[in-house]
């Protein structure tokens, strides 16, 4: 790593002594761009992250930045037109908190939240909730009725904020319990007013700016059930306290021991990264830029138009033509991940900006990261190093650490990840080696404490930056009639990065399989992302020894999985 140089002065506008890694971008930095006087090796900063007390709870974090900052913007929902204030945040929170309470939600209440898109209503029932000590069971906006069905009744989620364009998928559920009855849906925007539905808004605007509660909640207490896609099928609900998100938010506002006053967040608030980013963002005392959603075309449009300091940042934005302003921004730090390590170097030329690996899961949160002054490690691939509050090492099936060097399963530990999975027990129970938790990743460790990703245990495919578990897929294919077994695999594209394929073996030995009704049958079932776009029929799958489907040997029989397929999206046989 290269040295760190303190500076001679204190006076903000000199320029500081910085590692030449941050001299060679053109963007020097003073005094008022550090969060301490001086920069600290990464390890100091970790440690120094470890020995502070965190906020109680998510809703303090958002306290302590409007005591302090009042009039700052703290988040600008620029599609929609929607900017306040930390004095605004903090009133609206506490309105639509009081009101809630008069409800009757309560400290342990379980809150279903579908929002379409990133809206502003989403982080302000987050925190809102927060406030109370309820729980929110995020819900993706594109699920199906049925996947809502699961959802809501895995959770036991007593309420329903929803958005009024998603009700079609409220009202296809067959499976609703019964004390979700109209009076505990809460609606967002306009909608039928036929039903005994509350109005998110009329509950903010009859709430009190000054509420505050007795009983809040602290940081053991349970904040999320955030479902995430596993290799045993449906999703598990990730139990996450208020320390997992204070923790989590507090490392990535502090790591780099650099400000970043403005932070984008293009990804759906309903998984965990726009969620971690606004309470990074209320940290750094900065402000959260939102965008609707996910754009890889408008992306750098975004970042220079609002000056984005700080962003996640995705290989497909890379793989847009070269433009002539890709240089002009104000980027300082972006996280990739699983970047191709031979084109790392060319990107940071690229955009003029310090990309650094990550690596974090829902269960786990941030867990690694690469320093900025790692100027070497560009390029290497690694994942980085343990961030502050988690342990890593990488063990054998048995859970007895490996040398250096040696390929195993990694392990993580720390104090605020998730209790374990809701209602799960057998799960939670196989997810860990005593307090250490399984990732189902394959990583080695260098000599010099960084960790490299080799492979994936898990049986997961990625499209679009989606995870989608092939089991999920395989259990509803398998219920269409006409199919006796499947498998789904991933099939690699040049920018969603995979899409999914299904074999199936016919019921009927011979006989023909229209895979078009196959795919209907799966798209009213499954969010439209999770729908297979290739179809092939075969006779018999290759088994492994203990009986199960052995999808490497199907991946390695032709060059080209979507031959002999037929393509759902093209609609023809390939």
């Amino acid at each position: 790593m290269t040295p760190h140089s303190q500076s001679e002065t204190t006076d903000q506008t000199t320029r500081v002594d910085t590692p030449e890694i941050l001299r060679i971008l053109g963007k020097e930095l003073t005094v008022s761009d550090l969060i301490d006087a001086h920069i600290r090796g990464p390890e100091e900063r970790q440690r120094q992250i470890e020995s502070e007390p965190l906020p109680q709870n998510i809703a303090q974090v958002l306290d302590e930045a409007a005591a302090e900052i009042p009039d700052q913007t703290a988040w600008h929902f620029f599609e929609d037109g929607i900017s306040e204030t930390y004095r605004q945040v903090q009133e609206n929170v506490n309105c639509l908190a009081h009101g809630l309470h008069k409800l009757g939600i309560r400290k342990g209440t379980h809150v279903g939240v579908m929002i379409a898109g990133n809206a502003v209503s989403f982080p302000t029932t987050w925190l809102a909730l927060g406030r109370l000590g309820a729980v929110m069971v995020p819900i993706n906006d594109r699920y199906s009725s049925h996947e809502l069905d699961y959802i809501i009744n895995d959770s036991d989620a007593e309420w329903l904020v929803i958005d009024h364009q998603l009700l079609p998928c409220l009202e296809g559920m067959k499976e609703k319990p019964e004390h979700l009855s109209d009076k505990r849906i809460i609606l967002v925007g306009g909608g039928d007013a036929d039903h005994d539905y509350h109005r998110h808004a009329d509950i903010m605007a009859g709430g009190d700016a000054g509420f505050t509660i007795d009983d809040a909640p602290g940081l053991e207490d349970l904040m999320n059930i955030q479902y995430t896609s596993g290799t045993t099928g449906l999703p598990k609900g990730c139990m996450l306290r208020h320390s997992y998100w204070t923790g989590i938010a507090k490392v990535a506002a502090r790591r780099d021991g650099l400000v970043y006053k403005n932070i984008l967040a293009s990804t759906p608030y309903y998984y965990m990264d726009p969620q971690w980013l606004t309470l990074m963002a209320f940290y750094q005392r900065g402000t959260l830029f939102v965008a609707r959603r996910q754009s890889s075309t408008r992306f750098m449009d975004w970042v220079r138009t609002h000056d984005i300091h700080f962003c996640l940042f995705n290989e497909m934005f890379y793989r847009h033509p070269v433009h002539p302003d890709d240089r002009n921004n104000e980027l300082r730090r972006v996280n990739i991940y699983g970047l191709r390590r031979e084109i790392h170097r060319d990107l940071q030329d690229r955009f003029n900006v310090q990309a650094r690996e990550a690596f974090g899961m829902t269960e786990i949160g941030a867990t690694m990261f690469m320093p900025l002054e790692a100027e070497d490690m560009i390029g290497s691939g690694s994942c980085g190093m343990p961030c502050a509050f988690r342990e890593c090492k990488v063990v054998d099936e048995n859970g007895n650490e490996l040398p250096h060097g040696e390929i195993g399963e990694l392990v993580v530990r720390g104090p605020n990840i998730l209790l374990g999975y809701y209602k799960k027990p057998e799960a939670t129970r196989d997810a860990f080696f005593g307090d250490w938790f399984r990732t189902g990743d394959l990583f080695r460790r260098d000599e010099n404490g960084y960790f490299y990703i080799v492979g994936r245990i898990k049986d997961m495919i990625r499209r679009n930056s989606e995870n989608i578990s092939a089991r999920e897929v395989e259990s509803v294919i398998a219920q269409a009639p006409g199919v006796s077994d499947v498998a789904a695999v991933g099939v690699p594209h040049e920018t969603r990065g995979e899409d999914v394929k299904i074999y199936v073996i016919p019921e009927k030995s011979g006989a023909s399989l229209d895979p078009e009704a196959v795919i209907a049958f799966a798209a009213e079932r499954l969010a439209p992302f999770k729908v297979p776009r290739f179809v092939e029929c075969i006779e018999k799958f290759p088994r492994t020894p203990s009986g199960k489907i052995a999808k490497n040997v199907l991946k390695a029989a032709k060059p080209d999985l979507r031959a002999g397929s037929w393509d759902g999206e093209e609609k023809r046989q390939r």
